[in-house]
């Protein structure tokens, strides 16, 4: 967790790191600890494509990523969800817990867009990011958004 505090500091990111008793593992469980709507949950996902490994950092609301949009903005022709053991061994962080400030280039999206403050992964269970939407990019190396569903 040092490192994303490093790291969140040296781009000068206002945030807060929240600590729980117990680990939070689906969005659902976030929204319901923290009292705040489904979407500004900000689970990350980790895809393996035929172009590498890529972060999708998505709102909690938006139900299942249809793969072949994220196909269509990366340029790939294969994509699938990593494996637990390719997540751990890419990004250093168990399924559940993937930090929302990644070394992985990174697809947002715009859903997220629509809060103040966003809540994802620190790379421990027991911790949970707060953070504004915007500073993403700032954050990370965002190649491309994800739109929002209607």
């Amino acid at each position: 967790m040092e490192i994303l505090q490093t790291i969140l500091q040296q781009k000068e990111v206002q945030y807060e790191i929240i600590h729980h008793d117990k680990p939070i593992r689906i969005a659902q469980e976030g929204a319901d600890y923290f009292g705040i709507e489904l979407g500004q949950t900000a689970p990350t996902l980790v895809l393996k494509s035929d172009k590498g490994y890529f972060a999708v950092i998505v709102s909690g609301d938006r139900g299942r990523v249809n793969f072949e949009d994220i196909v269509g903005l990366i340029g790939c022709s294969q994509l699938k969800m990593a494996s637990p053991k390719e997540v751990q061994q890419i990004t250093g962080y168990a399924v559940g817990s993937v930090a929302l400030v990644l070394s992985l280039p990174c697809i947002v999206d715009r859903g997220l867009f629509r809060y103040p403050f966003i809540y994802g992964g620190t790379g421990e269970p027991a911790s949970t990011l707060k953070m504004a939407p915007n500073d993403l990019e700032k954050v990370n190396q965002v190649v491309a958004f994800l739109e929002m569903t209607s």
